[in-house]
């Protein structure tokens, strides 16, 4: 593709006629519980550009979820997995050890926060990643409870959809959830009370952690406090800073392990390696997955070393878990994002996205509510009234759809799902920002004269 050429190529209408039947074999042979978001399928990608099996081009905006910081089949991570695959596909590190997983360990141990001596265990997933860590923190405290807050994602397993918060998308008809679970109140700044500051809706949610901690479950009973720095389903909410650091005194007083979970807001997301970073804050465990492996399945728990020697030996792992194509993989994303030039990168391309969200917000106050996040991971929360900020799924709903018509990929976020998210590859050109941004205009234009919302 040339430098003038656009990202953006349409030949079809959207979804083609291909799309179309593989959607249909899909849908034929998959239950319609498993989530599709797009009526489109990928033939092929690379950077922030896909290809669908009609030869139609989109600017994928959704990153796999937060999978892709790396951008789509880059060339160090392809050659990585080439040779890998020529020497080792599986073992099973239950049976023997080799060398990527190993140097994968030792390279998560350098890279997490904190000065205290480090271990880490490699999983297949975000989910299985926080399972984990619930475990870890059990067997170190010999307690039971888990302290969550509302908006919480943490996964689809029994116990982490029990630590999830949304219900009726990730919930509903699942139960019964596992035990000892409590949740807390979270200070969502842009849904506090009108008569309130931002630092005064803060500062209440701070004292009211104390209160918490006596109505709710007292701290003798609490193994872990678990908590995305930025929540992520729930709305690209940044923890307010004295909050965690409350939290993490609180945890130091009673011995209660506290848990960043970066599945999402991890590996350079929002400008830095870790989101709590932002905060100065040091979690004794961290939780990584998505980007961690450039696309493929691999997630980790890194932690304090007496914390993380706790289980007994065989308490920990799993079949696939630290697989030799997943680690290369993942040492070739993190030689990538602990780049410098990269970190700075992603910097740059917050700012360049605020900058065109906040305009939008400028030109359709009525409908956008809010615009957030940290560094490149963005959302903009779309309202009916900016007084009442009741949710406007429905408009969410028509500017996802409209942006996928018009070449750009972008999906829903929220407790309400009614946030447009933002997890673009971090590899992407000023060019493409714009070209993508230019769309996300135009249809949040369109969307809001369809629905008198101009």
């Amino acid at each position: 593709m040339s430098v003038a050429e656009k990202a953006i190529h349409l030949q079809t209408e959207i979804p083609g006629p291909r799309s179309r039947a593989l959607i249909a074999r899909r849908e034929a042979a998959s239950p319609p519980g498993a989530a599709k978001l797009t009526p489109i399928a990928i033939e092929s990608a690379h950077g922030a550009v896909v290809t669908d099996v009609d030869g139609n081009r989109f600017i994928d905006l959704a990153g796999g979820i937060g999978t892709l910081a790396v951008g789509h089949t880059p060339a160090a991570l392809v050659e990585a997995l080439k040779a890998q695959a020529e020497k080792l596909v599986h073992m099973c590190a239950i049976v023997a050890t080799y060398e990527p997983a190993v140097a994968l360990c030792e390279r998560l141990n350098a890279l997490a926060p904190g000065d205290a001596p480090k271990r880490t265990v490699l999983m297949n997933s975000g989910a299985e990643a926080l399972e984990t860590a619930v475990h870890i923190s059990r067997s170190f405290t010999k307690r039971q409870g888990i302290v969550v807050v509302e908006g919480a994602y943490h996964g689809r397993t029994n116990l982490t959809m029990a630590m999830t918060s949304k219900f009726n998308l990730f919930k509903k008809g699942f139960g019964p959830f596992a035990p000892e679970v409590y949740r807390f109140p979270f200070p969502n700044l842009y849904r506090r009370p009108a008569e309130m500051t931002a630092e005064q809706w803060t500062q209440w949610h701070v004292n009211n952690l104390e209160h918490a901690f006596t109505a709710i479950v007292d701290p003798s009973h609490v193994a872990a406090v678990v908590i995305e720095p930025v929540l992520g389903e729930g709305g690209f909410l940044p923890v307010p800073a004295p909050f965690l650091r409350r939290l993490r005194e609180i945890c130091d007083t009673h011995g209660i392990v506290l848990v960043a979970d970066e599945v999402q807001s991890g590996m350079g997301r929002t400008g830095k390696l870790w989101a709590c970073e932002h905060a100065g804050v040091v979690p004794d465990l961290i939780t990584t997955a998505k980007s961690l492996g450039g696309g493929m399945p691999i997630s980790a728990v890194i932690g304090r070393e007496d914390i993380m020697s706790a289980p007994h030996p065989g308490g920990l792992g799993g079949t696939y878990s630290g697989n030799p194509l997943s680690c290369v993989a993942a040492l070739a994303a993190l030689d990538e994002i602990t780049r410098p030039e990269f970190l700075e990168r992603a910097n740059a391309i917050g700012e360049r996205l605020r900058g065109r969200l906040l305009a939008i917000q400028a030109a359709h106050p009525r409908l956008v509510g809010d615009v957030r996040g940290l560094g490149p991971m963005l959302a903009m929360e779309l309202v009916k009234d900016p007084e009442t900020k009741a949710p406007w799924l429905e408009a969410t709903q028509a500017v996802n759809a409209g942006t996928l018509l018009r070449g750009v990929i972008t999906i829903r976020a929220g407790l309400f799902s009614n946030c447009v998210r933002l997890l673009p590859p971090l590899n992407m050109s000023d060019a493409e920002i714009d070209e993508a941004m230019d769309v996300l205009a135009t249809t949040v234009d369109a969307v809001a004269a369809q629905m008198g919302a101009s």
